[in-house]
């Protein structure tokens, strides 16, 4: 089924140009009163004095192309439906509110419809004694041997810089000739993890899990190729050996384009990668990360270069009102602080103990192994991360067993380390209520406590400062239970089994007292075990097979 938030498709670009007519920070655009079929959004302090500047084409590439119409870019955005290019009349009409003596420019990317319906538009405007010129963007480098290439987030660069000539008052002959000059000087390439999710269809699952597609089209076009991996360093060096065709050696504007579907943590890894490239070092102005034309919510980037020279440098950099527009900026050079640490000299001496090191090795093993599994059900009730969170501090504690580094004939400091080390490598709350009840625990051992007591005593501590409870669905519910059964002497067969049967209990529990799964509904809860309950349950499960 169809999963798109709207109201009605019928009327769903309207009603986002409405919202985006809302929101625009300069107040400077209107709509065209023409009806709801011919949608053109024009700069309302538009004087008709300079160039006029006319894009357009389907909509679902927001900001594009309302986003780039005010001072310094486009005097008007013709709106089509969902991907459609927009008419004949629309266009037409948009020319003859815009134009004056001084004529217009038509930016177009290189599509068909667009192509034509434009290129009808400009012919009819002529006859009405417009002048008209159209330039076709046609960025687009994935498939090398096309006759025919596509127009995508180029276009952006062409929009400044043809906009920063019209408002120079530079003649329609000379910024119709710049904006073709940095067409000519512009390159692109995409490469997506999964295609758009047009309102109102089914979603296209064409592309497998653990793979991309290179080249896709911002319309869900299929790709020139398929890669078989999603890792940033090879992906990213296959984009630029393409591109480093197109740059030569001359200092590049660099735009790192968000299709719409990438979270800006991977788009900040996508600008590290581009930067650290080999063409990382020609960079002289870089745009974004940002989304200036997107592809609905296409799980995706593109990057553009621009063979930059001083009039495109002073277009680029040039300022503008137009809410969809991004600052170039020179990029920043990676500078570490100093910074002052904590002295953490070690307080105790590394010992050896076969039994002990064979234990912990078990216990880091298992949450290393089970890694997956607890991101999956913790995804189901919390942010998906219980599994990579429990593994880190396992990868750590591993790798100190593994170094003989810990002090493993002595418990007392062993749990105190343990307790350091969890603190440091483990996130949000889980490394911090380990670390209270390893420390504590450890503390007890040392004043002369036995494990089981002193145990129990840091799952208090733990208790006390994190709140929860036995029977508010939390990994308290495993480890009380199977505390309790080692305190009272039985063996890890026993311990093991009251740990399943406490976490069995939080499948049948309706509420959470704790953690994120307290903001969660019966439903949502039910049938499934806390995540960090079923760590506990593995990790003894597994200790009592040793």
């Amino acid at each position: 089924m169809s999963q798109f938030f709207m109201n009605d498709k019928q009327h769903l670009v309207n009603e986002a140009i409405e919202g985006s007519l809302l929101s625009t920070p300069f107040h400077n655009l209107s709509r065209l009163a023409l009806g709801a079929d011919l949608r053109i959004v024009v700069r309302s302090d538009w004087d008709r004095s300079k160039v006029a500047l006319i894009s357009g084409g389907g909509s679902g590439h927001e900001p594009a192309h309302i986003g780039f119409v005010g001072k310094g870019m486009l005097s008007a955005a013709v709106c089509g439906d969902v991907f459609a290019s927009p008419s004949v009349d629309a266009v037409l009409h948009a020319i003859i509110n815009v134009t004056g003596e001084a004529g217009c420019l038509l930016i177009v990317k290189n599509y068909t419809g667009d192509r034509l319906n434009f290129g009808l538009a400009a012919e009819k405007a002529k006859q009405l004694g417009y002048r008209v010129e159209m330039v076709m963007v046609q960025d687009d480098i994935a498939l090398p041997d096309n006759p025919q290439p596509r127009g995508i987030a180029g276009t952006a660069l062409v929009h400044k810089i043809a906009g920063y000539a019209a408002e120079q008052g530079k003649s329609l002959a000379d910024v119709t000739a710049l904006a073709q000059k940095a067409i000519e000087q512009t390159a692109s390439i995409g490469v997506a993890f999964s295609s758009c999710h047009i309102p109102g269809e089914a979603r296209d699952d064409r592309v497998k899990p653990g793979t991309c597609e290179l080249g896709m089209g911002i319309h869900g076009e299929p790709g020139a190729s398929t890669l078989k991996t999603q890792n940033s360093v090879e992906i990213v060096a296959q984009m630029v050996q393409r591109l480093a065709a197109h740059t030569g050696d001359r200092p590049l504007a660099l735009l790192i384009n968000n299709l719409g579907g990438f979270s800006m943590l991977e788009m900040a890894v996508l600008t590290r990668e581009v930067l650290r490239s080999p063409i990382g070092r020609q960079v002289r102005l870089l745009l974004g990360p940002a989304t200036l034309v997107s592809a609905l919510d296409m799980k995706g980037f593109s990057l553009s270069v621009l063979r930059l020279d001083d009039e495109f440098e002073k277009a680029l950099l040039a300022k503008v009102e137009a809410a969809g527009w991004t600052e170039a900026v020179s990029p920043s050079t990676l500078v570490e602080a100093p910074a002052k640490t904590l002295d953490r000299q070690p307080t105790f001496t590394p010992s050896s103990n076969d039994k002990v090191a064979a234990l912990l090795t078990t216990l880091c093993r298992t949450l290393i192994a089970e890694e997956s599994e607890l991101n999956n059900l913790d995804a189901k009730v919390g942010d998906g991360d219980t599994g990579s969170t429990f593994a880190a501090g396992a990868r750590s504690l591993l790798k100190a067993c593994e170094e003989q580094s810990l002090p493993l004939d002595r418990t007392g400091q062993l749990l105190n380390v343990i307790g350091e080390k969890l603190a440091t490598v483990m996130g949000g709350s889980s490394g911090v209520l380990m670390s209270i009840m390893f420390t504590a625990a450890g503390q007890r051992l040392e004043e002369g406590e036995p494990l089981p007591q002193a145990l129990q005593y840091g799952l208090e501590r733990m208790q006390h400062y994190g709140g929860a409870r036995v029977g508010q669905r939390t990994m308290i519910d495993a480890l009380d239970p199977a505390f309790n059964a080692l305190a009272e002497g039985k063996d890890l067969a026993a311990v093991a089994q009251a740990a399943r049967e406490g976490a069995e209990s939080t499948s049948l529990m309706r509420s959470a007292g704790a953690g994120r799964a307290s903001y969660l509904n019966a439903e949502s809860l039910d049938g499934v075990k806390d995540p960090g309950a079923y760590a506990v349950e593995k990790v003894f499960a597994a200790l009592a097979e040793k």
